[in-house]
């Protein structure tokens, strides 16, 4: 069962990917690998695909930085639950297909906490219950059905939720 990862309030780019460790220092094949390396670092090696990332407010402020959020995709993040994001940090990490719900759990649950998440309706099964988070509208999970907005837009030629060309 996927588990929790419990991070505090504004974990920034630099907190989840470290400059030093972008792809074009690292290398593409390894980056992935320093995800959190000063705060978590056991965190690349240890994260189980499927993992949910419960932060506090403002997750992903400082750069948009793409590949921070490609760094969490590589190492197939669930998806991040935090009170408030970082408006361009949010985009990124709905481009790349990782599920970002808004919604407070920091006093609900702790880092190693199993959940399952059914990411379409939104409901995160919990040892406390189960939590009814805000489901994702429409068009977004046409796109996460897709694997992303950006899978999305090469399968189809359009964004999701934008009519089909006649």
């Amino acid at each position: 069962m996927p588990r929790v990862w419990k991070f505090g309030d504004s974990v920034n780019t630099d907190d989840i990917l470290p400059g030093k460790f972008a792809p074009f220092m690292a290398g593409e094949d390894v980056f992935q690998t320093f995800a959190f390396h000063y705060i978590r670092p056991e965190f690349a090696a240890q994260v189980r695909p499927g993992d949910v990332l419960i932060g506090g407010r403002n997750w992903g402020l400082g750069s948009s930085r793409e590949y921070a959020p490609q760094a969490l995709k590589k190492l197939q993040v669930g998806a991040i639950v935090a009170p408030s994001f970082a408006r361009i940090h949010y985009r990124n990490l709905l481009n790349l297909g990782i599920p970002a719900f808004e919604y407070d759990l920091t006093g609900l649950l702790e880092d190693g906490d199993e959940v399952a998440l059914d990411v379409s309706s939104g409901v995160l099964r919990t040892p406390a219950g189960p939590v009814q988070l805000p489901p994702p509208p429409e068009f977004l999970r046409e796109a996460l059905a897709e694997g992303s907005i950006l899978a999305f837009f090469k399968k189809h030629g359009r964004f999701p939720g934008e009519r089909p060309a006649e």
